[in-house]
């Protein structure tokens, strides 16, 4: 099922009554969620992804715009009606049931044509919990599983209903790193098996871009970009979004457009013909350095961290913004040290230049 947000905005009273604007936490989103696909919604905290999902819900009703599932318009329509299964972060299971009667619970709410008898529930809660892989666990309390078992259970007791929509907000969050990977390549899983449209909540970026077809990177409640994880790697519309995608973090200089070539202090890094001169921010994803002993980007050498496959060699430089430049290099490339100098060349298809006083990208 496809989902429509028209001009969707969201506003809270200020707690603070010595400012009269109210707090926007969901700014004028307009955009289609694909039938089937899993979405990411990204962002910072207090960005307002999860008040996105509550307007998807309807645990929140809009301050403006409107909400479709399908051709459905579902702005007023109430939470229990919409056909959404809903996962927390915290699994919100019931301590004193089973794991089969958490699962079970929302069928036994079902009345009139809709409910089922006790053999149909069992069949179902044994289906859920067989695509969710705890189907020999089910007579356990919650209090004897893991966390990721847990999360587990939260997600069949979703999706039991087979609801036409499945919201998950941050649900990995509270697991190990070693659970967390394993239980977001089971939700690939599962959704691909389900078909079922899904809207995932993180602000983990690493998770949202493993595991989403379309990721959807919010700041202070406004879409900053929408696309597939690896075009808005690559392509990214402005400084946050490109600040905000990948480990290490993107490298940002200080930098010039002039006379048709765009430069990090007096370092010719690229040219830009036709480009007016301008102050720019100069980005490059720290797999985008080459390591040259001709190099036109001169840096003081700090230090290197070998991680096996690869070497992270950390470095300093006058045009630099932040502490440390961070470059990878594949671990068997020798770092060639002279006077505490090092030398790059710049791998173009990884360097971003962005306007100073915009912050948007700059096509070159």
């Amino acid at each position: 099922m496809k989902i429509v947000l028209q001009h969707l905005t969201k506003r809270f009273p200020n707690r603070n009554k010595k400012i009269k604007e109210d707090v926007i936490a969901v700014n004028d989103f307009d955009f289609e969620i694909p039938d089937g696909k899993l979405i990411g919604l990204l962002g910072p905290s207090g960005c307002g992804k999860s008040t996105a999902l509550n307007l998807i819900c309807g645990l929140e009703k809009p301050s403006e715009g409107k909400i479709f599932f399908g051709e459905n318009d579902v702005t007023d329509i109430p939470p229990e009606k919409r056909g959404v299964g809903l996962v927390f972060q915290n699994y919100a299971l019931y301590p004193h049931l089973s794991v089969r009667e958490n699962i079970r619970f929302p069928l036994e709410n079902l009345k009139g044509k809709d409910k089922l008898s006790k053999e149909e529930m069992e069949a179902k809660v044994v289906e859920a919990a067989k695509l969710v892989q705890i189907e020999e666990l089910l007579d356990r309390k919650p209090n004897e599983m893991s966390g990721g078992q847990q999360q587990r259970v939260a997600i069949a007791r979703a999706l039991i209903k087979m609801p036409g929509v499945l919201l998950l907000d941050e649900p990995l969050s509270n697991l190990d790193a070693r659970l967390r990977l394993q239980t977001r390549e089971e939700l690939k899983r599962i959704q691909l098996e389900t078909g079922i449209t899904t809207v995932f909540v993180t602000h983990d970026q690493e998770e949202a871009m493993s595991i989403s077809d379309i990721i959807v990177v919010m700041k202070d409640g406004v879409l900053q970009q929408m696309g597939k994880p690896q075009d808005i790697y690559d392509e990214p519309v402005n400084l946050f979004v490109a600040k905000f995608l990948g480990t290490p973090q993107i490298n940002v200089f200080n930098g010039k457009i002039k006379d048709g070539r765009v430069l990090i202090k007096d370092s010719v890094i690229m040219e830009a013909p036709g480009k007016l001169d301008t102050d720019v921010y100069v980005a490059v994803r720290p797999e985008g350095f080459i390591l040259d002993k001709d190099g036109k980007l001169e840096c003081r050498y700090i230090n290197r961290e070998v991680m096996g496959r690869d070497t992270s060699v950390i470095a300093e430089h006058d045009g630099f913004i932040g502490e440390h430049i961070r470059a990878i290099i594949p671990s068997e490339e020798k770092t060639n040290v002279k006077d505490g100098k090092i030398r790059f060349s710049l791998k173009q298809f990884k360097v971003r230049v962005f306007s100073k006083e915009t912050e948007e990208r700059i096509d070159i």
